[in-house]
């Protein structure tokens, strides 16, 4: 190798232009990808050329967020934290809070909004439960958030690991609240039974979006067998508090997001949550515009009116997000109705 000379002229470090992607310019059904400009520009709506204040979060850092990582690593767990890219990671996990995903990371349905792996999901893993009983225990939790990817490969769809790990939860750290997080088991009355026989203190199944537009965003779900899976949840465990969460910022209106929430209200569904969706890749469907914060605090007192216990609406909610000040919030709602 030909040695390096000391009086070398070090040339001024020049810009490389933009290579523009030569993948397929459309992906039918989520819109254009690749059209050249930065990635995180081309997540953004269109005319849109940066992400408003009000979706500015944190990097995750503290010890507290590296401990909660060195547990779930060492445990071989999942979390939604991280495989949905949840903005809130950094706040949750320093505050030492975590939503733990079970029954792998590969999910059988392909959600045009979720990042979420999608495939065929190899095996079970039965030991998994006490695994996260045991986290729960480290981490000294007293509202434990269990959710799972889709397991439609599954003939209960999952549901008896669901069981297994609420109970888990409550006979290792009594006192602890679980809350459930479940995909729809297709409908499957059987499934639902096996859950809430598990008796979680809070039953929650994400709506996600409005009816118009579930052929698009959720292509292998029904929005009315959603509806009937928090109906049938709540009427199974009636010591359980009902929960469901939508995004907007996919096309949908201000009144279409009224109705859904009058839709969840009168299937007796008691908490929900209204965040705004931001698009995880070029690969995921369209955000089609940010909405207001303004426009939050509207559904929020839209859904108080219609008598919900409690309703957390802001741009960065997710379904889990506060979740425990959220069934605080939730019971002392029904308590001054009572």
């Amino acid at each position: 190798m030909e040695p390096i000379s000391p009086d070398r002229v070090v040339r001024p470090r020049v810009e490389l232009p933009v290579v523009p992607d030569r993948r397929p310019q459309v992906i039918p059904g989520r819109g254009p990808i690749g059209d050249g400009r930065p990635m995180w520009q081309q997540l953004l709506p269109e005319g849109v050329s940066r992400r408003p204040d009000w979706l500015t979060v944190r990097m995750p850092a503290g010890g507290r967020y590296q401990q909660l990582n060195q547990i779930m690593r060492g445990k071989q767990l999942h979390t939604v934290c991280e495989e949905a890219r949840c903005p809130n990671i950094g706040e949750c996990w320093s505050y030492g809070t975590a939503t733990f995903m079970i029954l792998g990371d590969v999910c059988t349905r392909a959600c045009a909004f979720c990042a979420v792996t999608s495939g065929r999901p190899q095996g079970l893993d039965l030991e998994e439960p006490e695994r996260v009983a045991e986290a729960v225990a480290e981490m000294g939790l007293r509202h434990a958030v269990v959710t799972s990817v889709d397991r439609d490969d599954l003939p209960d769809g999952g549901a008896d690991i669901f069981a297994s790990t609420i109970r888990a939860i409550h006979r290792r750290v009594p006192g602890c609240r679980v809350e459930v997080l479940t995909p729809d088991f297709q409908g499957a009355e059987e499934s639902l039974r096996t859950v809430m026989g598990a008796e979680p203190e809070v039953f929650n199944h994400n709506i996600e979006t409005v009816p118009r537009l579930y052929p698009r965003v959720r292509p292998k779900s029904l929005y009315p067998r959603s509806l009937e899976v928090l109906r049938r949840a709540g009427e199974l465990g009636p010591g359980a508090q009902t929960k469901s969460g939508l995004m907007v910022g996919l096309g949908e209106t201000m009144d279409e997001v009224k109705e859904v929430l009058c839709d969840l209200r009168a299937h007796g569904v008691r908490l929900v949550t209204i965040g705004q969706y931001l698009r995880p890749s070029l690969k995921h469907i369209r955000c089609h515009r940010f909405w207001r914060p303004e426009e939050f605090a509207e559904l929020r007192d839209f859904g108080r009116s219609l008598g919900f216990a409690h309703v957390e609406s802001g741009p960065l909610v997710r379904s889990s997000y506060h979740a425990h000040q959220q069934l605080l919030a939730g019971t002392a709602g029904m308590a001054a109705r009572a």
